[in-house]
């Protein structure tokens, strides 16, 4: 295949994919899809009731393990510049993310209904 097949090719599916998006999806708004999402909480009920913990606490939670696949991602790429010292780096933060996990579920932490 030669360059400009495959450029028009390659700007041809993503075109045909917006127009396909554009006139695929039926327009029938209800109360449900239009009504506003708000992570768990009723928008349309006084703002001042109190709220779980919890659900905090579990998004802190998954925002922590997050950044631990963000810390942990470029380890490939350090293992060609010093093996053993990214090795060391990537044992200890595993085993420190494991013991706070292990102390918040021994402690009820994660326990949705209390």
């Amino acid at each position: 295949m030669n360059l400009p097949m495959a450029l028009m090719i390659t700007l041809l599916i993503p075109v045909l994919l917006i127009i396909l998006t554009h006139w695929l999806p039926q327009i029938s708004p209800d109360l449900e899809k239009t009504s506003p999402y708000e992570c768990g909480f009723d928008p349309l009920e006084n703002a001042r009731l109190p709220f779980s913990l919890q659900f905090f606490l579990i998004a802190v939670f998954f925002l922590l393990f997050d950044l631990e696949i963000a810390l942990l991602l470029p380890l490939p790429w350090a293992m060609n510049l010093n093996p053993l010292t990214t090795i060391t780096w990537m044992i200890t933060l595993i085993i420190l993310l494991t013991i706070g996990l292990t102390y918040e579920w021994l402690q009820g932490g994660l326990d949705w209904a209390k």
